[in-house]
């Protein structure tokens, strides 16, 4: 996927200053060891801004710091907004710094989903506004942290979600067979292993532990789909629709298990 002229849309851990790792809370769970508030710095974070055990993360019972991506939203905060002023140093900017992140993640995922719109050429049709929408998101992600924090990303948000479900029906379309429609569908545990899901429509579906093993998802708009312990051993995800770093890395598969180009093969995946 071509980002040309876009910021980096992928997580760059040494040019940010561990603002995933301060600025977001997370809750003592099965993804996390313990609690932790926004703003605080994690309990392992070093000084060097560096995860004190970053090679045990799963181990040690925070399996959701190694799903967690934030679309490169992290160095952009760090070395753009705040012009590579870190928190520590300069402690003034910690309230603005963390709250610009989070918005700046948003449009870093939005980004990601509208850069990824414009390279399918079925989508033809709506490139033009794709184009608008994409130089104007850009735009806002070189703003200052007062206009980040002010920014109505809600709107911007439905905006932009528009000219994806036109370029996701106009992909789709191309997809040979009859397209299932799962939107939104509860497939929490669902037994799909060699399903056919060529062009399926599984927006925000929930497919928690799901087996996909063997399934053909080449062509389906997977935006929003949980894929929390999904099992992808073998499955076929090449060409899916606005597939993330996030839901792959949440998901399992093995070395046979096929992705998009742009995306990574979790380190946790089986052999």
């Amino acid at each position: 996927m071509s980002t040309t002229a876009l910021p980096l849309l992928q997580a760059d851990c040494s040019n940010c200053f561990a603002l995933c790792c301060v600025a977001l809370p997370f809750a003592k769970s099965a993804d996390f060891a313990v609690n932790k508030a926004a703003g605080t710095p994690c309990k392992n974070l070093a000084q060097d801004f560096r995860c004190g055990i970053h090679t045990r993360l799963r181990n040690q019972g925070f399996q959701g710091c190694t799903v967690f991506d934030c679309f490169g939203a992290g160095q952009q905060v760090s070395q753009v907004t705040f012009e590579g002023r870190d928190w520590r140093t300069h402690p003034e900017t910690r309230s603005a710094m963390f709250e610009a992140f989070p918005v700046m993640r948003q449009l870093h995922e939005l980004l990601f989903y509208t850069a990824e719109a414009l390279t399918r050429p079925a989508a033809a049709p709506v490139h033009p506004a794709l184009r608008t929408a994409l130089a104007k998101t850009e735009a806002l992600t070189r703003a200052d942290a007062a206009t980040l924090t002010a920014l109505d990303v809600p709107a911007l948000r439905q905006e932009i979600n528009t000219l994806l479900l036109e370029t996701s029906e106009l992909v789709r379309a191309k997809t040979p067979g009859r397209k299932k429609n799962h939107r939104g569908a509860d497939l929490m545990g669902a037994r799909l292993s060699g399903a056919d899901l060529r062009g399926a429509n599984l927006r925000g579906a929930y497919l928690i532990a799901a087996d996909l093993s063997r399934a053909d998802l080449r062509g389906a708009d997977l935006i929003g789909a949980d894929f929390r312990d999904a099992d992808l051993r073998g499955a076929d995800l090449r060409d899916a629709l606005f597939l993330t770093q996030a839901q792959v890395n949440a998901a399992r598969g093995t070395a046979d298990t096929r992705i998009p180009a742009h995306l990574t093969r979790p380190a946790h995946w089986a052999a």
